[in-house]
């Protein structure tokens, strides 16, 4: 482990010596293109709650579609090499922020690349060496939030990325068995090993503060988007932090969820669309949400067979769903939205991303009449 801090701070200064390039550079452009983006329609703002590859994922879309983006993001993971920096450094976890930072970057391809870019040997094997640069920026600092800022400048992001909170936080879960489970990656594991659902996830510790910024965008929004992602150690998360949602049920913006298109084993298992809600009103004890997008594209057997060997199935709604959301105040809007990478099912995030943004154009004008 000595020998990986070793490495880790050798690539921070290498990672300064980039931002130090990429700063310059951006603040150039910046500079030369401010006037002109100053007259530019910012597009409404847009607040996405979340975490993991859903969040990301809709963002690289949404960022066509409007400026004024503010992504929430959970920070209860301890796997992989996010977990790794978060024991050996004492800094929140890197890797959601990583990556709705580079979703909303806009940066050369080539340092994309290099963002996302994973060692494959030594001891710092399976770490992203945007993770390290994060990191990096984070000693620098000294402050987890002013180090997302300072990469929010250098990689020229539309919108922000605010983690939900600063504290140090873990998740927990209590199964339907009464079993409980410690650790965010621990989870799904343990779900497939007990064969026994989810009943409720809880922080650790309990009472944890917001960021100040998180409920100021709450408050500002023009629409307020939960999803999509893992719905118990993505969403729900970030709805468990004090104030969160008091500042939603407050606001006056839509409030939309986005269901996943494919169930996630270990963690959702054949749970459908009213499920899904279901477990956010559980956890908040509030039915927060005022949209639900829903994805009404069946897809062919052959390309499901891949993900049902895993234990995914297909996220569908029905008649009787349709009428108990619209008891509980909750409109559906079906479209297809899926979108086939490399023989991935993913969401089209621009077609969601165009719902959403007539969502609160709509709403506004409402309002204004």
């Amino acid at each position: 482990m000595t020998n990986a801090l070793i490495i880790i701070g050798m690539l921070g200064w290498v990672s300064l010596a980039i931002s130090l390039y990429l700063y310059k550079k951006m603040e150039k452009e910046k500079n030369q293109s401010l006037r002109a983006k100053s007259k530019e329609y910012l597009g409404p703002k847009v607040v996405v709650i979340g975490g993991g590859t859903g969040q990301s994922v809709f963002l690289r879309g949404l960022k066509h579609f409007s400026r004024n983006i503010t992504a929430v993001v959970t920070v209860a993971d301890d796997g992989g090499g996010s977990g790794i920096l978060r024991e050996d450094l004492g800094m929140l976890p890197p890797g959601d922020i990583r990556n709705c930072l580079l979703a909303l970057a806009n940066i050369e391809p080539t340092m994309s690349e290099v963002m996302q870019y994973r060692f494959t040997e030594g001891a710092l094997k399976g770490q992203s060496f945007g993770n390290l640069f994060l990191a990096a920026m984070n000693g620098l600092y000294g402050n987890f939030e002013i180090a997302v800022y300072k990469m929010s400048e250098i990689f020229a992001i539309t919108g922000r990325v605010l983690p939900v909170t600063l504290e140090d936080i873990n998740l927990t879960a209590r199964l339907n068995n009464g079993n409980i489970v410690k650790g965010e990656s621990r989870i799904p594991k343990e779900v497939k090993k007990q064969k026994s659902l989810i009943d409720r996830v809880y922080l650790d510790p309990i009472d944890v503060k917001p960021l100040d910024e998180v409920i100021n965008s709450i408050n500002d929004a023009d629409v307020i988007i939960m999803g999509p992602g893992s719905l118990y150690t993505s969403i729900i998360p970030n709805l468990l932090v004090e104030g969160v949602v008091d500042a939603i049920k407050s606001s006056n913006a839509p409030k939309v969820y986005i269901t996943n298109i494919m169930t996630q084993p270990g963690e959702t298992d054949n749970h459908d669309v009213l499920e899904h809600v279901n477990a956010i009103v559980k956890h908040t004890n509030e039915n927060l949400i005022d949209y639900v997008i829903v994805n009404n594209e069946v897809l062919p057997a052959e390309m499901l067979s891949r993900y049902e060997k895993d234990g995914a199935k297909q996220v569908l709604i029905d008649k009787y769903q349709r009428e108990q959301l619209k008891e509980m105040g909750a409109k559906t809007i079906e479209h297809n939205l899926i979108e086939v990478k490399n023989n991935y099912i993913r969401h089209d995030a621009k077609c969601i991303s165009d719902i959403v943004v007539n969502l609160a154009l709509s709403h506004k004008n409402d309002k204004s009449k």
